[in-house]
């Protein structure tokens, strides 16, 4: 090759890399004074609709990539000038395409928003979001596509959607934020995550962390046609939201028109449902004893209304399944639908939709019936086996209503104790307070458990009984029900034995005189033939009506008073034998004879039964006894 020409190449490749060095250098100088300021804040006015103003002085970087870094940036409504801005960024990064730069002209792939702030609104529907801009490339290409759907709703043609390409944008150490009485309410910080949306008429994804209520959460979604659920149609969506207090996700189709519809498979799990209604602040009492709850159910979703079909319900790792129905249409959203258990703890159960103490919890505490407020609720419920307490329960088959104010759960049917059993709970509201009414029927029940699992383990016949208990009183708090209640308790029992008593011992000890405590005689056990109780109740203090205990050879009877409040007794009885009335008061010595009236002979007075009487005394826990009368040995 002549030497001429080898050093013609060797200028013409110097002048090329000149041209390519002078042009890099050139391009921040270009950038500066051709794109930055306007160009920029134009293009991005073009594609939000929002008016985008940059006040800080823009720099343009050209390693390792081609960018412009602007600073206090904000997007505002173009048509209320005086209201604070929608977004505002301390920073903005722009990757730019070079070679369109240096022709004037403005293309970007990714914008980072560096400490943005996103102002919101709260909605009819209770959602916050931030005001809609009135024009723009995305809010027209939406109204492009609204057309492509309603020509054809059910299968709109995607080749006629807009393929503008949108790009990237990501944001960094962001906070959502609503106006309340002109100051800015914090309902979001720590914002960070990125879109990707390459075209108007390609699939989207949005991932985003934050810190909401003091918690860490993560959402992330995605859309194979976003623009046509955006303008309205059907798209397939997967939604997943994820923190510590509970977990979320959705995978299926929707749609964002007026009718709004939702249709696919839901999950959602809490380690404990306490921790989630605080973090919540949904206005319900945080008392509820369930630890882990889950839902996987297939949910249909319009019209103010979600059905929850081939329900699964795990509540403390205890699974159920069944149907629900979430209606809005009321002032308040109404649950409904019915669920079965292979095995349910109703006291956690309840504590969820009733002001029912918590397990474990040390005092009683006050009645919380503000649930009655926020929510209505009608469910069936059944369990092969349930706990209530330490009572265990089987084949149970339980309402749970919640409605304006009044709470009831009842128990319409289950087994136990070898017997039935059926209760009631109930709160009403009125406006001078809350009454709650308790009911308990216990049929054909093993009387000795049934008092064991109830707490009362002194001179329960044990045996088969069945017991009525109905207790009405003001809800303020646990204790002022039953120290303030009214109702009644009975209770019959059949042949079995009187257990905690040494019958001929009691007897000796009141036949010698001087009170002594019923636990000297407590180390024997009596058989009966039977055994009835009544007594009616009043504010705390329930009246023994009629308390009798029929053994082989004597008959037993107690009349009296018993607190609640003060667990005091105030008690007489006596011990008969057989044969003779009971007495429920003291015999006293009657005259042997009348004077004679109107010519008739005097009537010689029948004498007084032999009977053994005495007064209990004390406490409920430590009874005692002092002797009235000695009129039977028990020898």
């Amino acid at each position: 090759m002549p030497s001429s020409l080898i050093r013609r190449g060797v200028w013409v490749i110097g002048v090329a890399v000149l041209i390519i060095a002078l042009a890099v250098a050139a391009l921040p100088l270009i950038a500066s004074t051709r794109i930055v300021r306007d160009r920029i804040a134009w293009e991005l006015s073009a594609w939000s609709g929002f008016r985008v103003t940059i006040d800080g002085s823009p720099r343009i970087e050209v390693w390792p990539k081609f960018r412009a870094i602007l600073s206090d940036v904000t997007l505002s409504q173009w048509t209320e000038t005086d209201a604070p801005p929608v977004i505002e960024a301390e920073r903005v990064e722009v990757d730019l395409s070079a070679m369109a730069a240096l022709q004037g002209d403005v293309q970007f792939s990714t914008a980072r928003l560096v400490r943005p702030t996103i102002r919101v609104e709260r909605t009819a529907s209770g959602l916050y979001l931030p005001p809609l801009p009135s024009g723009g490339r995305i809010t027209r290409s939406i109204d492009t596509a609204r057309g492509v759907v309603t020509a054809n709703p059910q299968k709109p043609d995607l080749g006629r959607l807009p393929s503008d390409p949108f790009g990237t944008v990501e944001f960094r150490d962001g906070r959502v934020v609503t106006s309340a009485g002109g100051k800015d309410t914090e309902i979001l910080s720590s914002l960070s995550g990125q879109v990707n949306w390459a075209a108007m008429n390609s699939d989207a994804t949005l991932t985003a962390t934050g810190i909401w209520r003091g918690e860490s959460v993560q959402i992330d979604f995605s859309s194979a046609r976003p623009l046509v659920l955006f303008a309205g149609g059907v798209a397939p969506v997967t939604l997943a939201f994820k923190a510590a207090p509970a977990t979320l996700s959705f995978e299926g189709v929707a749609s964002m028109s007026e009718n709004a519809y939702l249709d696919g498979q839901a999950k959602f799990a809490a380690p404990s449902l306490r921790r989630l209604l605080e973090w919540s602040q949904a206005g319900i009492a945080p008392s509820a004893a369930i630890g882990s709850v889950s839902v996987a159910s297939k949910v249909t979703a319009s019209a103010g209304r979600a059905k929850f079909e081939n329900t699964t319900v795990a509540l403390d790792n205890n699974p159920g399944m069944g149907a629900l129905d979430l209606s809005f249409g009321e002032a308040l959203p109404v649950i409904s639908g019915t669920l079965a258990f292979d095995t349910l703890d109703l006291r956690s159960f309840l504590s969820a939709f009733t002001p029912i103490a918590p397990v474990g919890e040390a005092g009683p505490g006050e009645i919380d019936t503000s649930f009655a407020d926020k929510i209505n609720l009608d469910l069936r419920l059944s369990a092969a086996r349930a706990t209530a307490g330490p009572i265990q329960l089987a084949d149970v088959a339980a309402t749970a209503q919640v409605k304006n104010g009044l709470a009831v759960f009842d128990i319409s049917d289950a087994s136990a104790f070898n017997g039935n059993i059926q209760s009631s709970l109930r709160f009403d509201r009125k406006p001078d307070g809350t009454q709650v009414e308790m009911r308990l029927l216990a049929s054909d029940v093993d009387t000795g458990a049934f008092a064991t699992a109830a707490g009362m383990t002194r001179l329960v016949p044990a045996g088969t009984g069945t017991v009525s208990v109905i207790l009405k009183g003001p809800g303020k708090a646990w204790d002022s029900i039953f120290e303030n209640a009214d109702g009644s308790f009975s209770a019959t029992f059949g042949p079995g034995s009187l257990n905690g008593l040494n019958l001929p011992a009691f007897l000796k000890r009141n036949e010698q005189g001087g009170f002594f405590a019923l636990d000297d005689v407590a180390d024997g056990s009596l058989p009966i033939d039977g055994a009835e109780i009544k007594a009616s109740i009043s504010k705390g203090v329930a009246r023994l009506d009629k308390a009798e205990v029929n053994a082989q050879k004597y008959k037993i009877w107690l009349s009296g008073i018993a607190s609640y409040s003060g667990r005091g007794l105030a008690l007489s009885g006596g011990i008969i034998p057989n044969g003779q009335p009971a007495q429920p008061q003291p015999a006293q010595q009657q005259p042997a004879q009348q004077p004679a009236a109107s010519g008739q002979a005097a009537v010689q007075a029948p004498p007084p039964p032999k009977q053994s009487l005495f007064f209990v005394g004390g406490n409920w826990s430590t009874p005692f006894i002092s002797p009235i009368s000695r009129g039977v040995s028990g020898q």
